[in-house]
């Protein structure tokens, strides 16, 4: 089989003679291992600066350089071997072939330096691009030999040539690998492996052409002479083409090793562009943050004040009014606590799409965190508030379907006006929140308009707040009233009720009705409670002291501190300052506080009725009146609320009751206190049907320390009490 000349055989041709003497000069092959090595070194440069290259026409330009390097490093190195390659018959080259045996390389290195350029650079591209350019050596290659022309016939052996190909695709890719640890390694590992790459690429192109030689075999017709030769200036030749080449190569590698400081100002250019990008997203992130909340994506408070800011100076220049609403959810906390957080961070978003629905284009809606909202509106007058405030509350009570389940909900609204209501924004959400404080305040799912009296109530309760937490701090001002509870049994006064009072240097003494819930809404509710325990067991202490032993003194207890577990220590600290004994203190609960939490307070009170301190239920007939926590509960008294007594004895419904409460109590052991007893027909009516114990203005109305002792002092051993009870016999 022939190709370009050249004949594929293993065997020689009948006739001819096998020319045997054939040598390399060792000189101009070590010229052509350098050519070729730096031929290498010059193309995986560029293929490096080629990969940095941010434009496509840049990158293109250093891959076509790399190309023409590589190519023509190739193409040399092989004019050089063949310049070194001695035979025993006389040898020209075709030059037009010659020419043509450069494209052989060119375009595949060409196809390779591109692989290798390309991102990501992994063994896939590796092996294609040696597989290219293997091919485009050994194309190249016997392209040369096929413009080699002699009198003799040139004969190539098949397994060499495989093994030329294969070489040189192994060899280039082993070399392309190199190369890719290169590019992905450190600094310090980057130019050895580059080096090492580049010699191995070279030498696989030297090799490739004394093995594709070695498969080359000459034959001539038998009896012709043959004599050792070579080509004619050989060496000459030989280095001016290495020079040249070398020169080329050089002035390659100058460009390339030129271009690196323009190349890092262009990479730092590029990282302060990049880092200016980021930047820029880090900032809109940290805005989107600070302005806007991550459940709805609707303005935070931070987004709020700045949009109502805008609004009220557009609305300031028209002179049109402006309303802002605070909404919150009712009962938001079940929802959460029944079906989860998420379930209840569903239910948000859902309601913020609805009140958005409701809204105008050019209205803002925000969430403040919670369950609460905050609507900013245009008005044409003050009226169309009122309109869009019921417009949202319907909206919202429609039905949502949540985990399976139909909730509806509803919410509380308040409004305030702007300019009516404040000029600032931290004056027109301070009304609105307390105009929502009113809403609550009214039973919830309504809307209320901000008032100056609101305001009123608010300074004056935040001033209150202020003086009582001062007064506990300082134990000034607060006082323990004692009212008495008359046994009817025996018509001794037997126990006491704590009632504390606070003497206010403006307004006089008030009344628990005052300041007990300003305590509870600001969370220091159990600092008055424990204040009162410990001054009521201090007093019992001096009663004792003073001669009545007797007596028994009852605290009411907070419907916030039943869930506190320190008020059992808070109990045993009270008795032992006090030091008297734990069954004289009685600690008394509402019905309703009870019922907030009774798995909890039930075993905090079981504790408490350990230590010896007795239990009374308080304001019985008020809340829900079950058998089922009174079978639970360790108590021993309960109170009948003064509003069951007070219609005795013209309500027969009421009487019925009382008689009933009376009868239920006594089967369960527990004695009955009467509360709010202030006429001897009530009396009558307690003792003819068995109640255990009285208190009200008929005996004594709450009284200071120092006029309690007074009334016992009257009061010991009957002679007062038993008359009350002289007309039920």
């Amino acid at each position: 089989m022939d190709w370009l000349h050249l004949r594929f055989t293993s065997e020689l041709p009948p006739g001819g003679q096998l020319i045997l003497q054939a040598a390399h000069s060792p000189w101009l092959v070590l010229l052509a291992c350098a050519v070729a090595c730096a031929a290498a070194y010059a193309a995986l440069e560029m293929v490096e600066r080629a990969r940095r290259c941010q434009r496509p026409g840049t990158r293109n330009l250093w891959c076509w350089m790399g190309a023409l390097s590589l190519a023509g490093g190739i193409w040399s190195a092989h004019f050089i071997t063949m310049l070194a390659y001695q035979t025993q018959v006389a040898v020209r080259y075709d030059l037009p072939a010659t020419l043509a045996s450069l494209l052989y390389a060119f375009f595949p290195a060409l196809l390779a330096l591109h692989l290798l350029a390309g991102k990501p650079l992994d063994g896939r591209r590796c092996a294609l691009a040696a597989l290219c350019f293997g091919l485009g050596v050994t194309a190249m290659h016997y392209g040369g030999l096929s413009a080699m022309h002699s009198g003799a016939a040139s004969y190539l052996q098949p397994w060499l040539l495989a093994l030329s190909i294969v070489l040189s695709v192994a060899c280039c890719f082993a070399a392309f690998l190199l190369e890719q640890r290169a590019l992905q390694g450190g600094t310090e590992r980057h130019w050895p492996r580059k080096g090492a790459a580049a010699l191995l690429l070279g030498l696989a192109i030297v090799a490739m052409h004394l093995v594709g030689t070695a498969a080359l075999t000459l034959a001539l017709p038998m009896g012709s002479a043959l004599q050792m030769q070579g080509a004619a200036n050989a060496a000459q030749l030989a280095l001016i083409v290495g020079c040249v080449t070398l020169l080329s190569i050089g002035a390659g590698l100058w460009a390339a090793w030129g271009d690196r400081p323009q190349e890092h100002k262009a990479r730092e250019q590029l990282q302060v562009s990049s880092l200016i990008d980021q930047l820029d997203l880090a900032r809109a992130s940290l805005q989107q943050v600070a302005q806007f909340d991550s459940l709805t994506e609707l303005f935070n408070r931070q987004g709020l004040d700045e949009a109502l800011s805008e609004m009220m100076q557009a609305h300031r220049q028209r002179g049109t009014p402006l309303a802002v609403m605070f909404l919150d959810i009712d009962h938001f906390k079940r929802i959460n606590d029944s079906l989860g957080h998420a379930a209840g961070d569903e239910l948000l978003r859902v309601l913020a799409e609805r009140v958005h629905g409701v809204l105008r284009d050019n209205d803002v809606l925000a969430r403040f965190g919670g369950d609460e909202f905050c609507v900013v509106a245009s008005l044409n007058d003050n009226e169309e508030a009122r309109h869009l405030a019921q417009r949202l509350l319907q909206r919202i009570k429609e039905p949502v379907v949540l985990a399976g389940r139909s909730i509806v909900m509803t919410s509380s609204i308040g409004i305030s006006l702007f300019p009516k209501d404040g000029e600032s924004c931290e004056e027109l959400l301070k009304h609105a929140d307390l105009a929502l404080y009113q809403s609550k305040g009214s039973g919830r799912n309504n809307a209320q308009f901000f008032s100056t009296p609101l305001k009123t109530k608010a300074s004056f309760e935040l001033q209150l707040e202020e003086e009582l937490r001062g007064a506990l701090q300082r134990d000034q001002g607060l006082l323990l009233y004692y009212q008495p509870i008359l046994d009817l049994g025996n018509g001794q006064v037997s126990k006491l009720e704590a009632l504390v009072r606070w003497q206010h240097p403006q307004h006089g003494l008030l009344t628990p009705e005052r300041f007990i819930g300003i305590a509870e809404a600001n969370g220091f509710i159990a600092e008055l409670d424990a204040w009162v325990l410990r001054r009521a067991c201090r007093d019992l202490r001096l009663l004792d002291e003073t001669g009545y032993p007797q007596l028994r003194v009852a605290v009411n207890c907070s419907a916030l501190n039943l869930g506190r577990t320190e008020l059992l220590q808070e109990v045993g600290e009270a008795l032992a300052d006090g030091g008297v004994e734990a069954q004289r203190l009685e600690l008394e609960v509402t019905e309703n506080a009870l019922m907030g939490n009774i798995n909890r307070a039930a075993g905090l009170l079981q504790q408490i009725r350990e230590l010896g301190v007795s239990l009374s239920i308080d304001d019985f007939g008020t809340g829900y009146s079950s058998l089922a926590y009174l079978k639970r509960l360790p108590l021993d008294t309960l109170k009948i609320d003064r509003s069951f007594i007070q219609d005795v004895p013209t309500s027969r419904q009421d009487m019925e009751i009382i008689q009933a409460v009376i009868g239920m109590a006594h089967t369960l052991h527990l004695k009955v206190v009467a509360e709010g007893v202030e006429t001897a027909q009530q009396l009558a009516f307690l003792h003819e049907h068995g109640c255990d114990y009285l208190q009200g203005y008929l005996l004594s109305q709450p009284l200071p320390l120092a006029q309690l002792l007074e009334f016992l002092r009257q009061h010991t051993g009957g002679a007062e009490a038993l008359p009350l009870l002289s007309n039920c016999r």
